[in-house]
């Protein structure tokens, strides 16, 4: 082959090769951005490891041992095709070295067989407030921008209503672990489904948007509230729910409504929690900033978009943080610098132990007398 011959040659190879590259790149991108942009509702999180049923026996369920299955407090215990409920390890039940014994409060759904493959999931309850919880409860239809967005209404005494938001792999059941508690507290409760969520409309382009147009949806039920009663609203949300919160209580042309913000390990950097998700994933460090852009050119996210709504100058109605240092998934500091920087309106109430979204199951006493305390003056 003549030397201009092979150049060109040389040079279409390491085109293709470079360009076959760039392909790769680009579709690993969208798969590591799939981990936030395409997390089912009310399935785990890829944070969350699977575990083993070993054995059940009265009251009791044996699982693989790790630092998930050896976390404290009350869970609900999620499998294909099978739900249970959770309770404390107990220590003194015998068992294997690889292994942990809790509690075994209830199969709500299924059987355990040993052998099944099991994750502990924050959403404790599993139905609706009626038949889960013996609270009555009605099936409404909030108008949205997207459609109909199907809602649980739980009346209550009191002329402010608390709206409830599930967050990244849960649903609107999430909200059932509160619902006991706010019921007893005579808030009427309004607990919402959002776009994406079974039986509600699907965003335009199939994806999630990590808050950042979900709470337009939360903004139609804020809408829905005061049509039908409500004087002031208490926006409570978990996640990117939290991060809906935010965005409605700065841009809703209601937001005079709203009394107070109860975020529960709030999305507040977008970013973090997407490479935080993607890495769970195993995707390689150095391909997490191609998901990022993968994530923002897909869907149009902007990073400056919760930090405004998340301004320590722009809040302006008294917020309580649950959160805590071990979630991996929405860094905890970043709540306890927002907690720093407005004394005087944030109240910070940290959980140690509890995965994303989870705070309340790691310590359901504290976390109900924290949010008591809270509400009071708000009722």
């Amino acid at each position: 082959m003549r030397p201009a011959k092979a150049t060109a040659a040389a040079v279409t190879v390491a085109t293709g090769v470079t360009a076959a590259l760039g392909a790769a790149a680009v579709a690993a991108g969208r798969y590591a951005s799939d981990a936030a942009l395409k997390a089912p509702a009310g399935r785990p999180l890829p944070t969350e490891p699977r575990l083993t049923v070993h054995a059940t026996a009265a009251g009791q369920i044996t699982l693989t041992r790790a630092l998930a299955s050896l976390r404290p407090g009350t869970y609900g215990l999620g499998g294909d095709g099978t739900h249970a409920i959770v309770g404390p390890v107990l220590e003194s039940a015998p068992h294997a070295a690889d292994t942990v014994v809790r509690r075994l409060e209830a199969v709500t759904h299924g059987t355990l067989e040993p052998g099944a493959k099991v994750w502990l999931t924050p959403q404790v309850h599993i139905g609706d407030p009626s038949a889960a919880l013996g609270i009555d409860h009605a099936d409404v239809d909030i108008p949205g921008e997207l459609g109909g967005l199907p809602a649980w209404f739980v009346p209550g005494a009191r002329d402010t209503w608390v709206i409830a938001v599930h967050g990244l792999g849960t649903t609107r059941e999430h909200s059932m672990v509160l619902m006991d508690f706010l019921h007893r507290q005579r808030f009427p409760v309004l607990a919402l489904a959002y776009r994406g969520d079974l039986g509600a409309p699907r965003s335009p382009d199939g994806l999630g948007h990590l808050g950042e147009t979900e709470w337009r949806d939360l903004d139609a039920a804020i809408r829905y509230a005061v049509r039908y009663g409500a004087e002031r609203v208490v926006l409570l949300g978990w996640s990117t729910g939290a991060a809906m919160a935010l965005h409605a209580a700065a841009h809703s042309a209601l937001r005079e409504r709203v009394s107070g913000l109860v975020l529960d390990s709030p999305v507040l950097n977008w970013e973090t929690t997407l490479r935080a998700l993607a890495a769970a994933r195993r995707t390689p460090g150095p391909l997490l900033p191609l998901a990022v852009r993968a994530a923002q050119g897909r869907t149009g996210l902007r990073g400056d978009r919760i930090l405004e709504a998340a301004d320590p100058e722009v809040l302006k109605v008294p917020t309580l943080l649950v959160h805590g240092p071990d979630d991996v998934v929405a860094p905890w500091g970043l709540s306890r610098r927002l907690a720093q920087q407005r004394p005087e309106l944030v109240t910070l109430h940290t959980v140690h132990d509890a995965p994303h979204g989870a705070m309340w199951n790691a310590d359901p006493a504290g976390y109900e007398e924290a949010l008591r305390r809270f509400l009071t003056p708000l009722m």
